[in-house]
């Protein structure tokens, strides 16, 4: 008789649950980017003209940031730490090239959102330390 084999990582582990924190925001934030992209882009750091082509580039980030989100999303729902942590670790490039957008822009007198975006990047390296290490049998 075969028994069956239960995945030990998951929500019963931290690291899933540091993933799945940043997955929502990932998501939260492009849909707030899709439905009401000025407020996006005010919380994002460089506020955009109410234009139509501009709103179009809102709308072009939030999809961005939706589909990164449902990405990692996958890997978590099937409990799969080291997928995760792949799909985590390119991720990282977002909120870096956001970082480097909003210093390109606005310069270094912007340091909230500055902070905000390189936060989430060193936070986005850290936890895949734990991803890799978590156990997925």
């Amino acid at each position: 008789m075969k028994t069956q084999t239960i995945n030990s990582w998951g929500p019963r582990v931290a690291s899933y649950w540091f993933t799945a924190a940043v997955v929502a925001a990932i998501i939260f934030l492009g849909l707030r980017f899709i439905l009401a992209p000025e407020v996006g882009a005010e919380g994002f750091g460089i506020p955009l003209v109410h234009t139509k082509e501009a709103l179009a580039y809102g709308w072009i980030k939030g999809i961005r940031d939706v589909f990164s989100g449902i990405v990692v999303l996958i890997f978590l729902l099937t409990r799969n730490p080291r997928a995760t942590a792949f799909a985590f670790c390119a991720a990282i490039i977002i909120p870096v090239s956001d970082c480097l957008t909003v210093l390109a822009v606005n310069g270094s007198k912007d340091l909230t959102h500055l902070l905000i975006h390189g936060i989430t990047a060193m936070y986005m390296a850290v936890t895949p330390l734990f991803l890799f290490k978590a156990k997925s049998n």
